[in-house]
């Protein structure tokens, strides 16, 4: 099983391992992508002005272009300890225990933008690029990998996508894998914001520390009342509802 994340726009600063290889990351077919998407990236953010202008930047935010600037020497860590926000608080990687960890690193692919989906404990530096930008001399990002990626996941068995519609653009799962797309609602039915995030990461989190082996839509059922969480299908195909109260 492999489950989707998306990623968060806030990062936790720092970082002590070397700078990233990509050759160290999931999914390795990615890394033609990886590298187009790194250069443009690295030469729009040798000009602040347009880098700025590009990303959608205040003045205030010109260490994001630096970050950018410096992605292939920058120093790492996992990426499930870099992005931070309500999912990642959630979730709250750094307080599981050694085992839930390793699990979440066989697991878990955070989607990014610049870097495609990676696992949870690949190490990656700090950067700032969003699904919708448009790089120069990329295609938009959705043509950019959205063919790629739906191809790397090609043989990830049971895929639980629990990330948002702007990066499900940016690598569809294809119809013919086994997979569940889970939107959060509340007890009467109404679409959630905040709360989407935080109960994602409860969700993951309750993965983690139970491990269980899903191969199928009806086994994480199965599980997710075994738990106590309501999980339940809905009449769109693939789609699943994780209710929590309003």
């Amino acid at each position: 099983m492999k489950i989707l994340l998306p990623p968060s726009e806030t990062k936790r600063p720092g970082g002590s391992g070397a700078p990233m290889r990509l050759d160290e990351l999931a999914l390795p077919s990615l890394n033609t992508q990886r590298t187009e998407l790194i250069d443009a990236l690295v030469a729009l953010c040798a000009d602040e002005t347009e880098a700025r202008r590009v990303l959608k930047l205040s003045e205030r935010q010109a260490g994001e272009v630096e970050h950018n600037r410096m992605l292939r020497t920058a120093p790492t860590m996992a990426a499930i300890d870099r992005y931070t926000g309500v999912l990642y608080d959630a979730l709250d990687a750094n307080s599981l225990d050694r085992t839930a960890r390793r699990w979440l690193g066989e697991h878990v692919l955070i989607h990014s933008a610049p870097f495609g989906p990676i696992g949870a404990l690949d190490e990656i530096p700090v950067y700032r690029l969003a699904a919708g930008t448009s790089l120069p001399g990329i295609r938009p990002l959705r043509r950019h990998w959205a063919e790629a990626t739906s191809e790397a996941l090609a043989d990830a068995g049971f895929v639980l996508d629990l990330r948002s519609e702007s990066y499900v653009a940016l690598g569809p799962v294809a119809g013919t894998i086994p997979s569940a797309y889970v939107r959060v609602v509340t007890d009467t039915g109404r679409a959630l914001n905040h709360f989407n995030k935080k109960a994602k990461g409860m969700l993951v989190r309750a993965l983690a520390t139970t491990r269980p082996t899903l191969r199928s839509v009806r086994a994480l059922l199965q599980w997710a009342g075994q738990n106590g969480l309501r999980l339940q299908e809905t009449a769109d195909a693939g789609v699943l509802e994780l209710v929590v109260e309003s």
